[in-house]
């Protein structure tokens, strides 16, 4: 531990030093290194601009050959047999999350079905009573 202490008081010494001998070179060196790194930043999202429009090009190419071919020997494209087609229900395990809003919706959902199956069932039972108190009494 105080062989780090000793470097650490060593180190900042030196730096002193050498800012008063060798003048303000730091900032120098931090603007061209700062400069170096947008330069390279630059290249690399001109590069991978270059790259995305390339590949966008070959895609194009093979599209038209694939249309050639397709049409050549009257052949359905896929995307269009799947538009007629209803989409059935992929894999339960490998369905989409549900957000809260969701989740909360299907609750209230079950909710109003629980009330709504009492409420017809009491409605039922009420329904019931009467028929049998209407049947007990007659009125003259």
């Amino acid at each position: 531990m105080a062989a780090f202490v000793a470097k650490q008081m060593v180190g900042n010494k030196l730096n002193a030093v050498k800012g008063a001998v060798g003048g303000d070179d730091d900032g120098d060196d931090k603007e061209k290194e700062e400069e170096a790194e947008r330069e390279r930043q630059e290249a690399i999202r001109e590069a991978e601009e270059r790259r995305k429009e390339k590949h966008r090009k070959m895609e194009e190419e093979r599209e038209k050959m694939r249309q050639e071919i397709r049409d050549k020997y009257k052949i359905v494209k896929k995307e269009e047999i799947q538009e007629m087609m209803p989409q059935e229900e992929p894999n339960p395990l490998m369905r989409k999350k549900k957000t809260p809003e969701e989740l909360a919706r299907e609750a209230e959902a079950e909710d109003e079905d629980e009330l709504t199956k009492l409420k017809n069932s009491i409605e039922t039972q009420v329904a019931e009573i009467k028929t049998q108190i209407e049947s007990k009494c007659v009125l003259q």
